[in-house]
């Protein structure tokens, strides 16, 4: 299929002034809402714990938020999912986890006799354990007592704690060794006191039993993640840039990292101006874009490579633009054909996966034209500045010391 006459040659560089530009432009936008307001981060970054509730009936973000804070909860964030089967649906996020922290274990020992230092007025010798052990999740409490324990008098010391409820049922806390006489006490986790908070409020006709999905993580392993999202991009980018240094020239591959910088910068800030949450689906995409312009803009590297053996007397300057011309159809085709598949995705795709596809819709767009306006046009700038004499670049010289073997074509 061919998009443009054979031969024919553009004169890209000449507007290289008005796109670099542009390219500044958007790299500074993307970097300014990037450090304020700053990204929506996902419990997968910033830690707490994440429910997604279709409700039996119509309610608004207004009316659940509401209800998410008279149940206990601070900062709640209440997000409708827009799709076609689901319209009552909503993701509801809060900063609380189930994990029990140091202190609240410790209030917790003391109300079940944990210890040699257990308070004696309220923990009389037969009452005393002899360890305490909490489950990762937070969710269950194992105890070890020294004498059979008492179930009903430890369900009744663990309703006094607060911020701490008990799953419902009969047989909890139980005994899960006789021998032993170890205890197992099952807690709610924040996402059950979640719904439980707002069947009391807007009543069990709205409020669904159980949720679609519960979903939390700790602060800690949230910023672990973060910082590890972002090393990753990082070592990408430095692994690229070696690979394209020794495949090609040195000149080419800071042009080739620029790009992708400006790829991986301006999908994020994009992402933000449309308040997407920035989660590791969000990581996975920017990976993916990195790759997938790396192999667009080494496309091009490579035509640029091979027109210069054959291009006699030419400039380095148009000699990018007889590179970007023979390959504009391959790279419109092929681009619009990912582009194309993604919106399929974006289209009828749903949660993670709608944001997936439209994260990739920015990349491949970006990347495209980063290959034309920002990659070459930063190594032609580079080749002037630190690698000729006399503003001639060297990339001609070497283009005359080869045999040509065609000769340059006008430029339109």
């Amino acid at each position: 299929m061919q998009l443009f006459p054979v031969g024919r040659i553009y004169d890209f560089m000449g507007a290289r002034r008005l796109f670099a530009f542009i390219s500044v432009a958007v790299t500074l936008l993307a970097a300014a809402v990037t450090w304020k307001p700053g990204p929506d981060l996902g419990t997968d970054f910033k830690g707490g714990t994440e429910i997604e509730v279709e409700f039996k009936k119509e309610t608004s973000t207004t009316d659940i938020s509401n209800a998410v804070m008279k149940s206990g909860f601070s900062a709640p964030d209440v997000i409708r999912v827009a799709e076609n089967t689901a319209k009552n649906r909503y993701l509801i996020r809060v900063q609380e986890v189930s994990t029990l922290g140091a202190e609240k274990q410790r209030e917790i020992e003391r109300t079940l006799c944990v210890g040699d230092d257990a308070p004696a007025d309220t923990c009389p010798p037969d009452k005393r354990a002899t360890e305490m052990k909490v489950s990762p999740g937070g969710d269950k409490i194992a105890v070890r007592y020294r004498e059979t324990p008492d179930l009903g008098w430890i369900r009744s010391r663990m309703e006094t704690v607060h911020g701490v409820a008990l799953r419902e049922g009969e047989n909890n806390p139980s005994l899960q060794n006789a021998r032993d006489n170890k205890v197992e006490i099952a807690i709610k986790s924040k996402g059950d006191q979640l719904l439980d908070g707002m069947r009391a409020q807007l009543g069990p006709d709205v409020v669904p039993d159980t949720a679609l999905r519960v979903e939390w993580i700790g602060p800690k392993a949230g910023a672990q993640l973060r910082d590890s999202a972002l090393k990753s991009i990082a070592i990408a980018l430095v692994f690229i840039m070696v690979y394209i240094a020794l495949r090609f020239d040195l000149r080419f591959a800071p042009g080739a990292v620029i790009s992708l910088a400006h790829d991986a910068l301006g999908t994020l800030g994009l992402l933000i101006i449309l308040h997407r949450e920035i989660n590791l689906t969000t990581v996975a995409a920017i990976l993916t874009i990195v790759g997938y312009s790396v192999n667009d803009t080494v496309i091009v590297y490579d035509r640029v490579r091979e027109n210069f053996g054959l291009l006699r007397g030419a400039t380095f300057e148009s000699i990018i633009n007889t590179s970007i011309s023979e390959m504009l159809g391959r790279t419109i085709l092929t681009s619009s054909t990912v582009v194309m598949s993604l919106l399929a995705f974006f289209i009828w795709g749903t949660g993670p996966l709608k944001d997936f596809a439209l994260a990739l819709i920015i990349g491949v767009v970006l990347g495209t034209y980063s290959s034309v306006y920002v990659a070459l046009p930063f190594t032609w700038w580079l080749d002037r500045r630190f690698f000729s004499k006399g503003g001639k670049g060297g990339s001609q010289r070497a283009s005359q010391t080869r045999r040509p073997q065609k000769k340059a074509a006008p430029v339109v």
